[in-house]
């Protein structure tokens, strides 16, 4: 059997090939271990048991008040009121972020032209606990970044107030106690 030029290429061509494919099987191919020790995780205590602590860099620092805090007049039969508070964690970086802890919200008079403005205690809220997941995520809000809270409270007409908020972080994130003061005015009828 005579092969002509072109059918000789065309073996070339196909040996080569086969060689290539053969060179490259041969090179990625190893005898996987005898004990399988790459296809097993080794276990950690984060994988065991829940370890915040590797987010302790991400735990609040600061506690922020947002402007949007108001007094709101539900205008009802009862007259009734409330204060709205949006309160913002920030963490080392300065983000807002959401973090389990208690919240305690306490109301005092505002003392006008005094070094010290903050007069005498006039409403105190149950604190709310917030390190349940579903709890925090009801005071949530995304859009905002912040929480918010309705607080019923009934203000004497222009008269000025200071709301103290106060958040205790979970003890897994170092028990912090961070708290922010904001002035409210009630101006107008109520």
């Amino acid at each position: 059997m005579v092969m002509n030029i072109p059918e000789k290429r065309l073996l070339m061509i196909v040996l080569w090939l086969f060689l290539l494919i053969f060179i490259l099987g041969q090179a990625g191919c190893e005898e996987p271990p005898a004990d399988d020790s790459i296809w097993t995780k080794p276990s950690t205590k984060a994988d065991s048991d829940f370890d915040v602590s590797i987010y302790a860099p991400y735990a609040p620092v600061k506690i922020d008040i947002m402007p949007l805090t108001e007094f709101v007049n539900l205008g009802d039969a009862e007259g009734t009121s409330k204060i709205n508070v949006y309160v913002s964690l920030l963490d080392p970086f300065g983000c807002q972020i959401k973090s389990p802890g208690t919240f305690r919200f306490e109301m005092y008079e505002h003392i006008q032209r005094q070094a010290s403005p903050k007069g005498g205690r006039i409403a105190i809220w149950p604190d709310l606990d917030l390190t349940d997941a579903a709890e925090n995520n009801k005071h949530w809000l995304d859009f905002l970044r912040a929480y918010q809270f309705n607080l019923p409270f009934e203000p004497a007409s222009n008269q000025s107030y200071i709301l103290q908020v106060t958040f205790l972080s979970s003890p897994s994130l170092g028990g912090k106690r961070l708290s922010d003061e904001f002035t409210l005015k009630c101006t107008g009828k109520w």
